[in-house]
């Protein structure tokens, strides 16, 4: 069986990516992981905050108190909270780079246009493989439209593919107005490629002391089907490359984010529950579904079911949702 696979230009293995997570702060435990099956590896992102914060040497107002913004400095963590420090994220680029042979894709979360996108070169020059851009955005102001915001977001894509010869992915919430359109706006920018979801961890209220606590909840199989049917959509139009992330807890989850098109995962929550080996009983299950279907390379069946190639197109749009009301009986 062949399960390589090409990602951003770089050829994979197999479509078993680990994803942003703490997994790329040890070097040993990232060896583990290449060890176990994993054909690449996504760093911990490094913030657009934690860099304007150093590059201005105004570290102090991450500190100080709120003023009445929704998202004032006080709600971001304190920057001795972060795990990486600019510098610290540059040098283990390097230390990983020097322990492994898969690819090291660093990863920067920003949401705006600024000096802090000048760090996609530093990480190209500490030896990353590709960057993939998080932009993570919630747009919280009623006089901000789409547009502007989509705007922005491109105008970020583009400070950043422009300054770096490596390949840049976008990753991308779900709640665009047009996601395929996006992506092919994305792609004219510069971006090679998309992933498909960040997750959004929503924060609880404490009803007694009046307080809004942050969640961290992992991942279920339930949150696959958003990225099925968003991967089918996009993936016939888009030339770049496309990566499912959330919801990926199995060798049957792997391969139905590649018969909708996808071309590697990246997997986190399912490591953080059962550890590097799992990779290994994710892998011999794709092998096995493989042989029992008669494919002999993952190329072969990646996008067989998206919305160009399955049978019935109409299972990713209104059809299925008026189907499913209809289904329901008292």
């Amino acid at each position: 069986m062949n399960l390589e696979t090409t990602y951003l230009g770089l050829k994979l293995n197999n479509p078993l990516v680990i994803g942003a997570s703490p997994f790329s702060e040890e070097v040993h435990v990232a060896c583990q992981l290449q060890d176990a099956g994993a054909s690449a590896i996504v760093m911990r992102s490094l913030f657009e905050e934690q860099i304007d914060a150093e590059q201005r040497a105004l570290i102090h107002l991450i500190e100080t108190p709120a003023e009445s913004n929704a998202e004032a400095t006080s709600y971001f963590p304190a920057y001795s909270e972060y795990q990486l420090s600019p510098d610290r994220y540059l040098k283990q680029i390097e230390s990983l780079r020097a322990a492994l042979s898969i690819p090291v894709i660093a990863s920067l979360n920003g949401c705006r246009p600024g000096g802090w996108t000048d760090y996609a070169a530093k990480m190209e020059a500490a030896g990353a493989s590709a960057i993939e851009l998080n932009l993570y955005k919630l747009a919280t102001d009623p006089s901000l439209d789409a547009e502007q915001v989509e705007t922005e977001m491109l105008e970020t894509v583009g400070l950043v593919a422009a300054a770096v010869n490596i390949p840049v992915s976008v990753k991308l919430s779900p709640f665009h107005t047009s996601p395929a359109q996006f992506a092919l706006a994305l792609e004219r920018v510069g971006a090679s490629g998309v992933v498909l979801f960040n997750r959004f961890y929503q924060p609880d209220f404490e009803i007694d002391m009046l307080e809004v606590n942050p969640q961290l909840k992992l991942s279920d199989p339930s949150e696959l089907l958003l990225r099925l049917r968003w991967l089918a959509i996009i993936s016939p139009h888009l030339r770049g490359s496309l990566s499912a992330t959330g919801g990926v807890h199995s060798s049957d989850d792997i391969v139905k984010a590649v018969l909708a098109g996808a071309h590697t995962v990246q997997l986190v929550s399912v490591l953080l529950r059962h550890g590097p080996r799992v990779l290994f009983s994710l892998l011999d299950g794709v092998e096995d579904w493989m042989k029992e279907h008669e494919y002999e390379s993952v190329a072969e069946f990646r996008g067989a079911m998206n919305l160009k190639r399955c049978a019935d197109p109409a299972a990713f749009e209104r059809a299925n949702y008026m189907r499913i009301l209809q289904s329901w009986r008292v």
